[in-house]
């Protein structure tokens, strides 16, 4: 069994104040790479400690990656109010700038669960990822908007059971991008991906051994 990743609890600046963050680092080599992780809908109960973005981070720090995951303004010990998304994506570009001081030069991958899947897809293509994971995402924020295609490996992973997000809008939101994301359906499986989280992480590594650079 892998070891625990190293845990570190820290505040990095956010443009609406301070944001509460957890850097979890390999124990047994040096970061190969880095990643930030988004969580879920603040106003619903969405925290970096939520189980499908726990599961995110633990996959990347099986595969050398330093991950940053962190509650969005007003969410925790994170300052600010909940802005509709837009402050949102400035926090997740705040958590990109953070590790990229911290580990620059590495390949830079961002993912997200759900609304956190949104903000992920929207920070992509603006700071250039080299990967991302979008899990769940809520597709009415991303669908038919402004919103560059991330020109980076992009994996969208979705039940098709889910009671939020239909798969059928999904579907036909990816059917519309070109060249398009890697898009994988889970059979039997709901937004929360309850029972699966060990799929889950399964499916998340074996992309990041496809897509990462070196």
């Amino acid at each position: 069994m892998s070891k625990l990743p190293e845990t570190e609890a820290i505040f990095i600046d956010g443009p609406a104040g301070r944001l509460q963050a957890l850097l979890e680092m390999p124990r047994t080599q040096e970061a190969g790479g880095a990643a930030v992780v988004c969580h879920p809908h603040p106003e619903h109960g969405g925290t970096l400690e939520n189980k499908v973005v726990h599961t995110l981070a633990r996959a990347f720090v099986a595969k050398g990656f330093a991950v940053l995951r962190f509650n969005f303004r007003g969410v925790g010990e994170s300052e600010g109010v909940f802005d509709e998304g837009r402050g949102e994506t400035a926090d997740a570009l705040a958590a990109v700038q953070e590790m990229r001081e911290r580990y620059g030069g590495k390949d830079l991958w961002l993912a997200g669960f759900s609304f956190g899947a949104a903000i992920a897809i929207g920070a992509a293509a603006e700071v250039r990822a080299d990967g991302l994971v979008s899990v769940a995402p809520a597709v009415s924020r991303v669908s038919g908007g402004d919103i560059p295609q991330p020109g980076c490996p992009w994996l969208i992973i979705q039940g098709d059971e889910d009671e939020l997000v239909p798969v059928g809008d999904t579907i036909e939101w990816v059917n519309g991008l070109e060249p398009g994301p890697d898009l994988q359906i889970f059979p039997e499986t709901g937004h929360y991906f309850h029972g699966k989280l060990v799929r889950l992480r399964n499916a998340v590594e074996t992309f990041i051994d496809a897509n990462r650079s070196g």
